[in-house]
């Protein structure tokens, strides 16, 4: 298991798809994760630090997991199977909960616990990136994100207007 960053949530609006992105910064590799739109606003909002006036779901499990004196002491992206990102929260006490990758994410978001992803995972699923060494560059992966979609990455295409009739 390798520690990931979530960089947060971007929409390709052609598509109308949302993903989350996790970035392997050792391997400078982004792992992106189609969402839906209730997860993606659950992390958001998670990130951004907003508390909303009644609990979401996320955070009827946080605080229903501490009123029981369990803690999630770390979440971990496990395999990717068929398409499908799966996880689990691992406790504290050591018991292991099966959980969607996203809500799993939006959890250890509000427990500030680290996300853990298998290398397997993100070696499959990973996309490099290079550091940003100027506005050209940055604006070259700002691009990306903007046509990138989970099918990009079952392909193994880059996306845009010269990967096949996709992106762009």
């Amino acid at each position: 298991m390798v520690p990931v960053e979530v960089v947060g949530v971007r929409t390709h609006l052609a598509d109308d798809e949302i993903v989350v992105l996790l970035l392997d910064p050792d391997a400078a590799l982004i792992v992106p994760i189609l969402i839906g739109p209730a997860e993606a606003s659950a992390i958001a909002s998670a990130q951004a630090g907003i508390a909303p006036p009644r609990p979401m779901t996320h955070d009827l499990l946080r605080d229903a997991l501490l009123a029981v004196g369990a803690r999630v002491g770390h979440v971990e992206i496990t395999r990717l199977e068929d398409g499908v990102f799966h996880a689990a929260l691992v406790l504290t006490t050591g018991r292991r909960v099966d959980a969607r990758a996203s809500d799993a994410i939006a959890v250890a978001l509000r427990f500030a616990c680290p996300v853990l992803c298998s290398a397997e995972v993100v070696a499959l699923a990973g996309v490099e990136v290079r550091p940003a060494a100027d506005e050209d560059d940055l604006a070259e992966f700002r691009e990306f994100l903007d046509h990138v979609s989970a099918q990009d990455f079952e392909t193994g295409q880059e996306p845009g207007p010269d990967a096949g009739g996709r992106g762009g």
